[in-house]
């Protein structure tokens, strides 16, 4: 991905510089709204900066999220919604409007074990922890829409009162979307099914697509993903008597290069892809080696591809076993499922957001927020920084200003019908 030149990338926009009724590049046809949809682009901007910039400083990992939980319960609890904390290390705030059913929007908050190398000056305060992947900025929208829920709630919102917002609202901040997928335990605490929760949507700023740019499609968005291993199981030998052994490292050559081309036949089908990343084996250059370990990724669309994927990996792994006298164990994590947003919902979004970009095919990366669309319809978003600057980069920055789009796109799906 080519890095893009622009000075706002460096984040020298001052805060309180008036900031456009239209971000640069958006692709969204501007059509009247409700004044309270937009409360000013620079209000909204100095609001999104200074959160956006505050969690920045202060990444962390996993489930260990002290000080970035208690930043975002600081925010919350001065609203007029419940807090509470459904399951380890997340935070939930519910307003509850007395309807029959709940709206959900959810961010993530964990970070990256990267050592940050963007120069800012609110980079992070934590030796090789860095938000490389957004999650500050989702985190930002996330809390700019619940202020204004509240501020709706309060009659202070001009153009938008509380009788307008039709569902009760909860909003999700999630632990470990880059490590264990904390999105799967908060669907198990049962807050969803205790809340009403009917919908559900999320957001991911995405660098390859123009800044402010919104976009999505209905049914699969993005890939299962499954970290697949191979373990070929020879006997060593001196190179000299090469014929004694029986060559792991062989075995694996044979199974890297297969999966390659078993990777284009599949894809001929469905998108799928099947890529070994990580291979060792072997002890010494003169020794046929009597182990060696092959370690990758498959992503697919469907239980079917998965499936078949599996059963033909397998095969792939007998047969380069076979010819080098090795025998073999494969294992295949379960992974996440994959994000598949909802096709009814994606209509009425697609209305809601004039504009929206509708992605041609699914992605081939992987988000836990797949876990929340099993249980209740849902729709994921990408809002792009038009940067190139690629996601887990220790470079990786975005204007802010495109957070005021994703702002905007929550009200108008909190609003939704």
């Amino acid at each position: 991905m080519m890095v893009g030149e622009k000075e706002l990338h460096g984040h020298t926009h001052a805060v309180g510089d008036d900031a456009p009724a239209v971000l640069p590049g958006d692709v969204a046809a501007a059509r009247p709204v409700a004044p309270g949809l937009r409360r000013g682009a620079a209000g909204d901007l100095e609001e999104l900066v200074r959160i956006r910039r505050d969690l920045h400083r202060i990444p962390e990992l996993d489930d260990e999220l002290p000080q970035t939980t208690a930043y975002v319960r600081g925010v919350l609890e001065g609203l007029g919604c419940e807090v509470f904390e459904p399951c380890r290390s997340t935070v939930c705030a519910y307003f509850d409007l007395g309807r029959s059913e709940t709206v959900a929007i959810r961010s993530d908050m964990d970070a990256l074990p990267i050592q940050e190398a963007t120069g800012l000056p609110f980079a992070s305060c934590h030796e090789g922890r860095m938000h490389a992947c957004g999650h500050d900025g989702h985190m930002a929208m996330a809390l700019g829409a619940a202020r204004w829920v509240d501020r709706v709630l309060a009659g202070k919102v001009q153009g938008v009162s509380a009788d307008m917002l039709p569902r009760n609202v909860l909003v999700v901040f999630q632990p470990a979307e880059e490590t264990t997928g904390g999105a799967k335990r908060v669907c198990d605490s049962g807050v969803f099914q205790r809340l009403g929760a009917t919908r559900i949507f999320g957001f991911h700023l995405w660098p390859d697509l123009p800044e402010g740019a919104l976009a999505s499609r209905p049914g699969p968005l993005l890939a299962r993903s499954s970290e697949t291993t191979a373990v070929f199981h020879g006997r060593s030998a001196h190179v000299a008597r090469w014929r004694e052994g029986h060559d792991a490292v062989g075995a694996a050559a044979r199974f890297v290069v297969g999966a390659k081309w078993l990777s284009r036949r599949l894809e001929q089908d469905e998108p799928c892809t099947l890529r070994f990343g990580h291979v060792v084996g072997g002890t010494v250059r003169n020794a046929v080696a009597g182990e060696a370990t092959v370690e990758g990724s498959l992503r697919v669309f469907s239980d079917a591809m998965f499936d078949r994927a599996r059963k033909e990996v397998g095969a792939l792994a007998q047969t380069a076993a076979d010819e080098e006298g090795c025998t073999f164990d494969l294992t295949f994590s379960e992974g996440y499922p994959p994000v598949t947003n909802d096709a009814g919902l994606f209509a009425r979004v697609r209305s809601a957001l004039p504009g929206l970009a509708e992605l041609p095919e699914p992605l081939l990366i992987a988000e836990d927020f797949a876990f929340y669309q099993q249980a209740i319809p849902g729709v994921f978003l990408l809002l792009g920084t038009g940067t190139g600057i690629p996601l887990h980069a220790d470079t990786f920055t975005f204007d802010e200003r495109v957070l005021v789009r994703g702002l905007e796109a929550y009200r108008r799906l909190l609003l939704m019908a």
